[in-house]
């Protein structure tokens, strides 16, 4: 991915949260990030402001 920061912050805000964890799936397939897994691991669910942050985290450091 070409954006950074504030830009790709922006983009990633225009996205759903479906969206946001089906590009982690893609990206991290050995993540815990559907729901179902997440309520299984954490007993919680990812919400759409930590999907973005651990996306700009993976491009970010990749």
């Amino acid at each position: 991915m070409e954006l950074r920061g504030d830009e790709l912050e922006g983009e990633l805000n225009t996205w759903s949260r479906l969206d946001l964890i089906a590009w982690l799936c893609w990206n991290d397939r050995n993540g815990v990030y559907k729901d179902e897994q997440s309520l299984q691991e954490f007993d919680n669910i990812l919400s759409k402001e930590e999907a973005i942050e651990i996306i700009t985290r993976q491009i970010t450091q990749a």
